[in-house]
């Protein structure tokens, strides 16, 4: 199992534990974690699972690709380290991974 941890725009920390291969999105639901929304269920055709990658985590998890980028100009408050986390694979090397949610989602 794979460790992420999920501060709340308000700074509250909600620590989990997914399976490799499912999405941290789909973590963050399946622990009912506040501030995704995740309207199209992880399709990548919303921003409503947008959240700020930890920099330490930035190289680990990657750039997001083409399809996630034009997501992203939908979502609230886009900054340099803005993911999409139906987009991250959980994985043993994101172990530990730490993300910030936004005030609100897109």
């Amino acid at each position: 199992m794979t460790k992420i941890t999920y501060i709340t725009a308000e700074g509250t920390p909600y620590e989990v534990e997914s399976p490799n291969g499912s999405s941290v999105m789909e973590a963050a639901i399946r622990n009912g974690i506040p501030g995704i929304d995740a309207d199209c269920g992880g399709a990548c055709a919303c921003a409503t699972c947008h959240v700020y990658v930890d920099d330490a985590w930035l190289e680990i998890v990657g750039e997001p690709d083409a399809m996630e980028e034009d997501m992203l100009d939908f979502a609230y408050d886009v900054q340099p380290n803005s993911r999409l986390s139906c987009q991250i694979r959980v994985r043993d090397e994101i172990n530990g991974l730490v993300v910030r949610l936004p005030e609100r989602q897109g």
